[in-house]
């Protein structure tokens, strides 16, 4: 069982946004844990429900009596100081503490908290190394940011020392966690509305890896140029995976692909062979993904067997390349979170591998700073789907200081392919694609945002 002394003295945790993905699942740990846990949010969601349903109380909006009978106020980083509960937690003294800095006192919480981190791939990731560890019967304590059908849910409580979570670099948040272990899948340029630059990103990356202990693991890319110095910075034992770095510790090799775009591989440990894996997710960057998991599950002590089993259950999780349906029996759609170039070109690339008659992608762009800081890369990736569609911007923490609009995106993309429309309205986007597709097309709904609800309409 976890060592939850040092945070005793909060018997009552209120927290603000606690629909969100992190947040939620914070929630229902420190419920299983028995504080007595409240929150509110903007709106009610999934998440909201599911923690309804555990019995903890959840206010649609504020809820200043419940702040005033918390002994801390837990917030995310998109709630803003001038938010009524905030100013009223000021007011009464309660102290608040960022959510970041909060689930760094949960993981000093674990003996072991194994954190995966990366641009692109974590939740993928979280979710492959999930499984390995519940396959082996590790039991362990699990924040993964999407729905995973096999925990029904987005967290799990277990009994061990071991606690898995998504380590996230935005505002430098990883940087509060201790970790035992870290795969780093990939340093890319994002969140350049904090970062400003690639170089700001990559010393973030250099803080945390000397987070680890000398008895930790470090597990890298080495096929990502800006991981291979990684291991200078670190104290402990260090482990590379790849498929074109044949110098690498774990390398894929003899990868071929099923008609559903799914890889079967051989896996090199040291250049001798180890296993054969076989997966049920479409992509060659679901080769690396399961590269480093395989890397980190042979350290744990997890058999070959456990790990091939679990590979092989794993279905994607919730918005990764998720099967949604089909319209009248013609087209298949697919939800994808994909909100960067490089996250775009790997959903594009896994649709190569895939039998189908031509693409539709329904883009909703995730934040004005990251539209106008890679606008030519996502027009330039977006341009090669044969029918695009792009929806308004979805601003999530943001204000247009930028005078970006998803019209500027299109005017970038007409010039390489005619196909591209601006189609804000859902309804009427919908409507479009079902009058106009194909049989045997494949549609995938791409962004972080709410184009995530376009699917059900296509698919009703």
């Amino acid at each position: 069982m976890p060592n939850i002394e040092t945070i005793k003295k909060y018997k009552n945790i209120h927290m603000i946004g606690i629909g969100g993905v992190s947040m939620s699942g914070i929630a229902a740990i420190l419920n299983n844990w028995g504080f007595n846990v409240t929150g509110s949010d903007a709106s009610n969601s999934e998440s909201v429900e599911s923690l309804l349903k555990k019995g903890i109380k959840v206010t649609i909006g504020h809820n200043l009596k419940d702040i005033a009978n918390s002994d801390v106020v837990v917030y995310t980083a998109a709630i803003s100081k001038e938010d009524p509960e905030m100013v009223e937690a000021k007011r009464l003294n309660i102290p608040t503490i960022e959510r970041a800095d909060f689930l760094g006192k949960l993981t000093r919480c674990y003996k072991d908290t194994i954190c995966i981190s990366g641009t692109h791939g974590k939740t993928t990731t979280t979710s492959m190394v999930s499984l390995c560890f519940l396959e082996g019967l590790k039991d362990p304590s699990i924040q993964v940011g999407a729905f995973l059908k096999q925990i029904d849910g987005n967290y799990k409580v277990g009994n061990s020392e071991h606690f898995i979570i998504e380590a996230c670099e935005y505002v430098e948040s990883f940087l509060y966690f201790t970790p035992k272990a870290e795969i780093i899948l990939n340093i890319d340029n994002d969140h350049l509305d904090y970062f400003k630059n690639l170089e700001n990103i990559k010393k973030a990356f250099i803080k945390y890896v000397k987070l680890l202990p000398p008895d930790g693991i470090l597990i890298t890319n080495a096929d990502d140029s800006n991981c291979l110095d990684l291991h200078k910075y670190a104290s402990c034992k260090t482990i590379t995976y790849g498929i074109k770095n044949e110098n690498a510790d774990y390398v894929a090799k003899n990868i071929i692909f099923d008609n559903d775009g799914f890889a079967e591989f051989e896996v090199y440990y040291k250049n001798e062979f180890f296993e054969k894996f076989k997966l049920s997710v479409p992509g060659i960057h679901n080769v690396l993904n399961a590269l480093s998991c395989i890397a980190l599950c042979v350290e744990y002590g997890i058999n070959k067997k456990d790990i091939k089993v679990a590979l092989l259950k794993f279905t994607g999780a919730h918005r990764r390349f998720e099967y949604k349906g089909n319209i009248d029996g013609k087209a298949s759609v697919y939800d994808d979170y994909a909100h960067h170039p490089t996250e775009i070109v790997a959903t594009f690339n896994s649709l190569s591998n895939k039998k189908y008659n031509e693409s539709w992608v329904i883009f909703q762009p995730h934040t004005y700073s990251r539209t106008i800081n890679l606008l030519d890369d996502f027009a330039n990736i977006l341009s090669k789907f044969d029918h695009i569609i792009i929806l308004d911007i979805y601003a999530a923490r943001e204000k247009n200081t930028y005078g970006i609009s998803s019209k500027d995106l299109l005017n970038k993309i007409i010039p390489l392919n005619k196909n591209a429309k601006y189609i804000p309205d859902f309804q009427e986007c919908s409507n479009y694609v079902r009058n106009n597709v194909k049989q045997n097309d494949i549609v995938i709904t791409l962004g972080a945002g709410t184009v995530t609800e376009i699917g059900s309409l296509l698919v009703k």
